[in-house]
């Protein structure tokens, strides 16, 4: 879940790399130089005047012939570096921090859904819809390279992280009694639902959002290639296969039953993502979107309250098809306005605090999202301990789940802070105990 930042330095372009996934999304925009208008300022000592003679004759001036051997001013001098530091340095081109604050708030609201379990959590920000479509509109940009060379590339940033955490995962449930089969070749590659027992399943159940997304790059080349042949007629269809599933056809109770569930909700979030990329939702209608996007809305939120009888409760997690609806327009919403309004949040890199955290929470996306739960289960025996220490006791809210939440986020820092550089070795960069520093600037 991957970007590249460009830097601007004396006139030159020069790519860096970002930390933990590419930027190909992203405002640009230089700071132009001054075109030096008056080389007499610049060059005083390059000027020729006529001298004055002794003799009352005076001779004429001769234009002085240029030096062979020195080699021609460049048209465009540099400044020099004194006149260099008193202007303030341009901002060089960064991601948009309008998705990277959408990300940085799912994966707040996928940590709060875990702790507390609220059933309106999707109905408020609906995480996985939002954070399928952000992939989506990475991938159709990634796709302007060879197919082969993206799909190579996105596996390579995510299967490294998986295997990290899978280590200590999978060693957890043999030490408790796991006996593994022939399925554990889905913890090497998570194309199916990694197998696990029942003590280590709150950790593992997350693991359907990595499969979806793995499939997800393997069928975009072909999923990009479909939507190109009639855009606004293939995403509107995208909303038919999980109303197949839901009416007409039932899917198996197995593997394959819930990856063809998942894809089918997920998908219309995915090709959204192509259709911001290609720009087909700012040449649409406003008055068509939105209404559209009101009624899917309607009919997901409707659904998921007329149906809880199914599920004991209206929550969007268990009930795929108003899971579907409802972050098809909610989604359409945040992207179609991003995409017709300008939204890019620049505002945010004045603050640099603010700013600093929405880097780490987008450069560690995929550590944060696998060690979440894994933090949150550790929390409660060390919540415990607290209750053997008499002051704690008194004057801490152990038995808030507030509190838990603020001690799984203190672990998930520390996760963030021993296990994120996976994320830059997978990405080919140099580890980082934390993205998004500024770099010193040189002195002269």
């Amino acid at each position: 879940m991957s970007w590249e930042q460009q830097a601007h330095e004396q006139g030159h372009r020069q790519t860096w790399p970002s930390p933990g996934y590419d930027p190909e999304y992203g405002y640009s925009g230089w700071a132009q130089q001054p075109y030096p208008q008056d080389q007499e300022q610049l060059y005083p000592h390059e000027q020729s005047y006529p001298q004055e003679q002794p003799e009352t004759v005076q001779q004429p001036y001769l234009p002085q012939q240029p030096d062979p051997a020195q080699p021609p001013y460049p048209r465009e001098a540099p400044v020099d570096a004194e006149a260099e530091e008193e202007k303030p340095p341009p901002r060089p081109p960064g991601r948009d921090r309008y998705f990277d604050t959408l990300r940085a708030v799912a994966l707040i609201r996928v940590v709060g859904y875990h702790t507390f379990g609220w059933a309106w959590a999707g109905l408020v920000f609906p995480s996985m819809g939002i954070m399928f479509g952000l992939a989506g509109t990475l991938m159709a940009k990634s796709l302007e390279r060879p197919a082969f060379e993206v799909v190579r590339s996105r596996m390579r940033r995510l299967l490294p992280p998986f295997w990290f955490w899978g280590v200590f995962v999978v060693l957890a449930m043999l030490v408790h009694g796991w006996m593994p089969g022939r399925q554990i070749v889905f913890w090497v590659l998570p194309l199916g639902d990694p197998p696990g027992n029942a003590w280590g399943e709150q950790a593992w159940e997350i693991l359907w959002y990595l499969r979806t997304y793995l499939w997800f790059v393997l069928l975009s080349p072909l999923l990009l290639r479909v939507f190109r042949l009639a855009p606004v007629p293939v995403l509107l269809l995208s909303l038919a296969p999980i109303v197949v599933l839901q009416f007409l056809w039932e899917p198996p109770d197995d593997r394959l039953g819930s990856a063809l569930t998942d894809l089918a909700t997920f998908l219309f979030c995915w090709i959204l993502g192509f259709a911001h990329r290609d720009g087909v939702l700012e040449r649409l209608k406003p008055f068509a979107v939105v209404v559209l996007s009101l009624a899917a809305l309607g009919f997901g939120g409707w659904y998921a309250f007329t149906h809880q009888a199914e599920t004991g409760s209206y929550d969007l997690d268990d009930i795929p098809l108003a899971q579907a609806f409802w972050s098809a327009g909610y989604v359409t919403l945040l992207m179609w306005a991003k995409a017709y309004f300008g939204i890019d949040f620049a505002w945010l890199t004045r603050f640099r605090r603010t700013d600093r955290l929405v880097t780490v929470f987008n450069s560690r996306a995929v550590t944060i999202y696998l060690w979440h739960e894994i933090a949150l289960i550790l929390a409660v025996p060390l919540i415990d301990l607290f209750w053997d220490v008499p002051a704690f006791e008194k004057w801490l809210p152990l038995e808030s789940q507030w509190f838990l939440f603020g001690v799984g986020w203190v672990l998930i820092a520390v996760f963030v802070l021993v296990c994120g550089w996976v994320e830059d070795v997978a990405g080919k960069k140099k580890p980082q105990l934390l993205p998004g520093r500024r770099p010193a600037r040189m002195s002269p």
